[in-house]
C-alpha cells in the first residue's frame, strides 16, 4: 500500500508527487476541515473553555475521501503549513481521521524543494499540542470577544455589527490618526536657496543653515526677504569642506511585514494579492526542465525572523562570488536583528529556495505579479549577503556676511549590493547627511574660494498633517506595537475593510462614520480590549504557549473574569446612547435636484441614492471601487438571429458567468443562449469546433469545450491544438496561464514553452 501525505493546498500536491514517486499518494485538506460553529458560542466556559468543534459545512465529501484515502495506507503524513494554523489543521485532521495525534507523522517543509520535502519524510514527529494550544488559544479568545461583543454593538449602533479581538484595534489606529489630521494645525517656515557657480563656472545650489555657522529656522517672510536681500548678487566664501566615507549596509531580506510593505511601495500590490502571489511561489510553478520542472521558488512565506540556514547562506556566498567576484562579498556576513516586537524566529526569513534560479531566466514561466514578487525577493536576498556600498560624501559651509549656507553630495565609490539593488538607491540617504543639508552634486572646492551668487530665492512651506495609514504603513505600525502576527496581518486589513468601518481612497486607508463611532463607543466601553499593549501582551502570552511555558486553560481564565465584569457593565450603560450615523456621502452630484448622492445599501450592494428622497428617487449604480458606473446601454437586436420560441428579436446580454443572448421579450418569452467564442481549434473527438465557455459555482472561469455539446462531451481548461505530442504521439494542449504546450498523457509528462503566436491568437 501507498502511503499518503495531506497537504492544505491542491496546489501543492502535483509538486510534491513530483519529489517522491509511485510509493507515495499525496492530497489536499483544502485547508481547514473543523471549527467551531457559526450558529452558536461552541465554547463551554465553565469547563475549562473546552471548544465544541465540528465538521465545516461543504467539507463532507473531502473528509469522507480522506478517511478512504488514510484506511488504504500504509502511513498517513500529515504536511500541513509549518505554523500555529498549519498544526492545528493537523491535529483537526487527525481527529477526523481517527488517528491518535501522540502517533501521527507530522511533517512540515519551510521550502518545497526536493531536499527539503525528502529529509522532511525521512524525520516525521508527533503533532505540536503546544503549538496546536496556542492556536486554539487564539482561536477561543477571538471567538468570545466576537460573539460576547456584537450583541452590544446591536443595541448601540445598528445590527449586523461586529467586533473583533486585533481588528478593533487596527480600526482604532486608523480611527486615532484621522483625529490628529483633523486636530493638526499647519506652521509656516521658510527656506532660502541661492545659486552659485564655482571657479569653472559650473553651477550648484545652496541652501540657507542660519547665522554664524549656528542653525535657525525661518518662520516669517519678513526674515527670508531680508535674507535675500543681504545676500542675492552679493559674494559667498567657503568656509569649510568636509570630506568622509560611509558605509551602508544593505537591507535584511524579507520578513512578511517588511515583504508586503516594499511590495506595496514598489509594486503597488495590496497585502491580499501580496500573499496569494507569494503562497503561489511558494507552493510550486514548472519553470521549465532547465531548472527541473515544477519546485517552491520561496521558503515559507509567513515569517517575522531574519535568520538565514548555513546552507543557503554558503549557496549565495557561491553564487555572488561566481557572478560579481570575491571583492563583492563581505569580510563577514552581515548580523541583522529585528527590531519588532515579539518576533518567534520560527521559520527562515523569506528568501528564493534555489539562488542559482535568477528571474529574468525563468521569466517566460511566471504571471507578471509572481515575476515581479519573485525578483523583489530575490534580489532583497542577494543584496543582504553581499557587501556594503562604499560612498564619498562632502558637505561645504559657505558665508555672506553672518548668514550661513550649505550643501552637500556623494558619490559611489564602490556600490557592492547596490549592484543588485539597483540604481535608485544609489543616491545617499536623507540620513546619512548632517541636519541642514541641501542636497546637490558638488563641483571641486576649496576653503577661502569666493563665489559670486546669482539668485537668491525665498520659499514658503507650511508643515503638513501626518499622513493617513496605507496597507503598507499599518502593517509596520502594527508589528513595531507587536500587535498581530505574519499570517494575521492580511486578514486584518481585509476585515475591516469589508464591515465597513475603514475604506480605501487610492492607497490611503481612511475610517467611515461608522469606523469612528464604533471605535469611539469600544473605547469608553472596552478600554482594555482597545489597548495596544494589552494586545500585544496576548501575542506574547500566546507565545509562550506555544513554547510550553503556559497554558490556554490559565491563559483564557486571566482574561474571561475581567472581561464578563466590563460586559456586565457597558450592559447597563448602553440605554445611555443615542446613535445617529452620518450618511456617507459621495462626489455625485444628483443630476434631478442638484444635491450631493449619498451611499446605501441595497440587495445587489452600495449604491448612491438622492438625500432628499422621496421628494427625489434619483440613483446610481457604484462600482467597487465607490465611482459611479456608467449606464447601460440600450440593447440592439443581434444582426441575423430570431427567437425560436417566440420569433421575435434577439439581444446580447452580460450576466454573472459572461456574454449571453436573450430574446427581447423578456419576460414574456425567457428563451437565453451563452453566447460562446470560437476558437478556430478542432474537437479531437468529434472533430466540431472548439469554444469558450464560462464555468458556473465558485470558480465561474473560462474552459474550452466542443460546440456539439451535450452530443460531445469533451471539454478541458487547456485549449487542445491539433498538434502531436513528440515524446507519445497524443494531442498537445495550450497551458494559457503558463504559455506552455503540455501533453494530454499526464504520465508522460512533456511540455515546451509555447511560441509567441500562440499567445496571441489563442
Amino acid at each position: 500500500m501507498a502511503n499518503l501525505i495531506i497537504v492544505e493546498s491542491p496546489t501543492k500536491t502535483n509538486t510534491i508527487k513530483g519529489y517522491l514517486g509511485a510509493n507515495y499518494k499525496v492530497t489536499a485538506s483544502k485547508g481547514h476541515v473543523r471549527d467551531l460553529p457559526k450558529s452558536s458560542l461552541g465554547i463551554d466556559i465553565d469547563d475549562g473553555f473546552k471548544a465544541h468543534y465540528i465538521n465545516i459545512r461543504g467539507k463532507g465529501d473531502v473528509i469522507k475521501e480522506l478517511k478512504k484515502e488514510a484506511k488504504n495506507a500504509s502511513k498517513v503524513f500529515l504536511a500541513t503549513d509549518p505554523d500555529r494554523e498549519g498544526e492545528a489543521i493537523s491535529w483537526h485532521l487527525a481527529a477526523a481521521l481517527g488517528i491518535d495525534p501522540k502517533k501521527a507523522y507530522r511533517v512540515t517543509f519551510n521550502e518545497l524543494t526536493k531536499t527539503a520535502v525528502k529529509d522532511a519524510i525521512k524525520h516525521p514527529r508527533p503533532i505540536d499540542m503546544d503549538l496546536v494550544n496556542s492556536q486554539q488559544t487564539r482561536r477561543i479568545f477571538d471567538r468570545i470577544v466576537g460573539y460576547k461583543l456584537s450583541p452590544f454593538l446591536w443595541k448601540t449602533v445598528k445590527s449586523g455589527l461586529s467586533a473583533g479581538r486585533v481588528q478593533s484595534v487596527a480600526a482604532r489606529i486608523i480611527v486615532e490618526r484621522e483625529r490628529e489630521i483633523a486636530a493638526f494645525v499647519p506652521e509656516e517656515y521658510w527656506t532660502v536657496e541661492a545659486a552659485l557657480k564655482n571657479g569653472e563656472g559650473k553651477p550648484f545650489t545652496v541652501g540657507y543653515y542660519g547665522e554664524n555657522g549656528k542653525k535657525k529656522p525661518l518662520s516669517r517672510a519678513e526674515d527670508a526677504e531680508r535674507i535675500v536681500r543681504d545676500t542675492e548678487n552679493g559674494v559667498f566664501t567657503v568656509v569649510s569642506v568636509r570630506h568622509a566615507k560611509k558605509y551602508r549596509q544593505p537591507a535584511p531580506p524579507f520578513t512578511t511585514s517588511t515583504m508586503q510593505q516594499e511590495a506595496s511601495k514598489r509594486l503597488g500590490f495590496q497585502s491580499a494579492r501580496i500573499m496569494k502571489v507569494a503562497q503561489e511561489l511558494y507552493e510550486g510553478i514548472n519553470i521549465g526542465p532547465e531548472f527541473g520542472g515544477t519546485h517552491g521558488l520561496i521558503t515559507y512565506m509567513r515569517t517575522d525572523s531574519l535568520r538565514i540556514s548555513a546552507e543557503a547562506q554558503a549557496a549565495a556566498v557561491a553564487f555572488i562570488g561566481e557572478k560579481y567576484g570575491s571583492g563583492y562579498l563581505p569580510a563577514k556576513p552581515h548580523v541583522f536583528r529585528s527590531s519588532a516586537a515579539n518576533t518567534q524566529d520560527a521559520h527562515e526569513a523569506i528568501r528564493p529556495s534555489d539562488v542559482r534560479v535568477e528571474p529574468q531566466k525563468i521569466r517566460k514561466y511566471l504571471t507578471s505579479d509572481q515575476y515581479k514578487l519573485y525578483k523583489l525577493i530575490w534580489e532583497r536576498f542577494v543584496a543582504s549577503r553581499m557587501a556594503s556600498a562604499v560612498i564619498n560624501t562632502v558637505s561645504a559651509d559657505f558665508s555672506c556676511g553672518a548668514h550661513t549656507f550649505r550643501a552637500s553630495g556623494s558619490t559611489v565609490e564602490f556600490p557592492g549590493f547596490l549592484t543588485v539593488s539597483g540604481q535608485a538607491e544609489n543616491a545617499e540617504k536623507q540620513e546619512d547627511r548632517p541636519e541642514g543639508d541641501y542636497s546637490t552634486d558638488l563641483p571641486r572646492l576649496e576653503e577661502g574660494e569666493r563665489l559670486q551668487a546669482g539668485k537668491v530665492l525665498p520659499q514658503q512651506h507650511f508643515t503638513e498633517a501626518p499622513p493617513r495609514f496605507t496597507e503598507a504603513s499599518l502593517i509596520k505600525f502594527l508589528e513595531e506595537q507587536g500587535i498581530g502576527r505574519p499570517s494575521t496581518y492580511t486578514p486584518i486589513i481585509t476585515t475591516i475593510v469589508q464591515r465597513g468601518y475603514v475604506k480605501r481612497e487610492g492607497k490611503a486607508l481612511r475610517p467611515t462614520p461608522l469606523g469612528e463611532l464604533t471605535t469611539k463607543i469600544m473605547e469608553e466601553n472596552f478600554p482594555k480590549i482597545m489597548d495596544y499593549e494589552f494586545t500585544a501582551r496576548m501575542e506574547t502570552r500566546l507565545d509562550e504557549i506555544e513554547e510550553g511555558k503556559d497554558t490556554m486553560e490559565r491563559v483564557l481564565g486571566d482574561f474571561y473574569g475581567e472581561f464578563r465584569e466590563t460586559l456586565e457593565k457597558a450592559g447597563e450603560a448602553s440605554v445611555q446612547y443615542d446613535v445617529k450615523l452620518p450618511p456617507e456621502e459621495t462626489d455625485i452630484i444628483c443630476d434631478k435636484c442638484g444635491a450631493r448622492m449619498i451611499v446605501k445599501n441595497g440587495r445587489f450592494g452600495k449604491f448612491a441614492a438622492c438625500p432628499n428622497y422621496p421628494t427625489c428617487k434619483n440613483t446610481k449604480r457604484l462600482g467597487a471601487d465607490g465611482k459611479e458606473l456608467p449606464k447601460k446601454e440600450k440593447a440592439h437586436p443581434v444582426e441575423g438571429m430570431k427567437c425560436p420560441e417566440c420569433g421575435g428579436d434577439v439581444v446580447e446580454r452580460s450576466g454573472r458567468y459572461g456574454a449571453f443572448y436573450a430574446c427581447a421579450n423578456y419576460p414574456k418569452c425567457r428563451y437565453t443562449k451563452q453566447k460562446v467564442q470560437d476558437t478556430g481549434a478542432l474537437c479531437p473527438e468529434c472533430g466540431g469546433r472548439i469554444v469558450v465557455r464560462y464555468g458556473s459555482g465558485r470558480r465561474r472561469t473560462t474552459f474550452y469545450s466542443c460546440e456539439n455539446y451535450p452530443k460531445c462531451k469533451f471539454s478541458s481548461w487547456n485549449l487542445p491544438t491539433g498538434e502531436k505530442c513528440p515524446s507519445c504521439g497524443k494531442i498537445l494542449y495550450y497551458q494559457k496561464s503558463k504559455k506552455l504546450l503540455v501533453c494530454a498523457d499526464k504520465a508522460c509528462g512533456y511540455f515546451a514553452p509555447a511560441p509567441e503566436e500562440y499567445a496571441e491568437k489563442k
